[in-house]
């Protein structure tokens, strides 16, 4: 069984409302915050939280994948390193990532973050096997593309920061 992440798993599942309402004792979507306070909320999911009014409680399933989460490793992804690109062609865009995973086995993708009508984040993910695996790193190339047509300014963000590519 596949070991829960907080980015891939847990924090999907908090709703932009659940995060509103809780604002007041922690940031449901703050893994620093969710981990120092998993006791609590695990109650409160099991108990009163999301309130009726905005949802309800949530489907035993998605409890007991918190439960597991908080139980287990509490594993999150990492923030990747690489040499970014961009390429603007006359019909797409494509934003390169290329470099050498930190260990064998370690596995990576570029994950658009958020966007406005300006901008656009795309966030460099690492994700270490659950268990080491023997070997060397390898060299990756990740790509992203997009339509020319959209000509928002471009940010990445990866372990060296966050940096504007357009």
């Amino acid at each position: 069984m596949r070991t829960p992440v907080f980015e891939l798993h847990i924090r999907p599942m908090f709703r932009a409302t659940d995060k509103a309402h809780m604002g007041f004792a922690f940031d449901l979507w703050d893994y620093d915050d969710v981990v120092a306070n998993a006791d609590d909320i695990l109650d409160r999911l099991q108990n009163d939280m999301p309130p009726t009014a905005t949802g309800g409680l949530w489907p035993e399933e998605w409890v007991t994948l918190f439960k597991r989460w908080k139980d287990g490793a509490r594993k999150r992804l990492d923030l990747g390193t690489a040499a970014f690109a961009f390429q603007q062609g006359s019909t797409k865009t494509t934003i390169t990532a290329t470099g050498t995973f930190p260990a064998a086995g370690v596995e990576g993708w570029l994950q658009l973050e958020s966007e406005t009508d300006t901008s656009k984040t795309y966030v460099l993910y690492f994700e270490a096997p659950d268990t080491p695996v023997g070997g060397t790193a390898e060299a990756f190339t990740l790509k992203e593309s997009y339509p020319s047509s959209d000509t928002r300014s471009v940010f990445i963000r990866s372990s060296s920061g966050t940096q504007q590519l357009h």
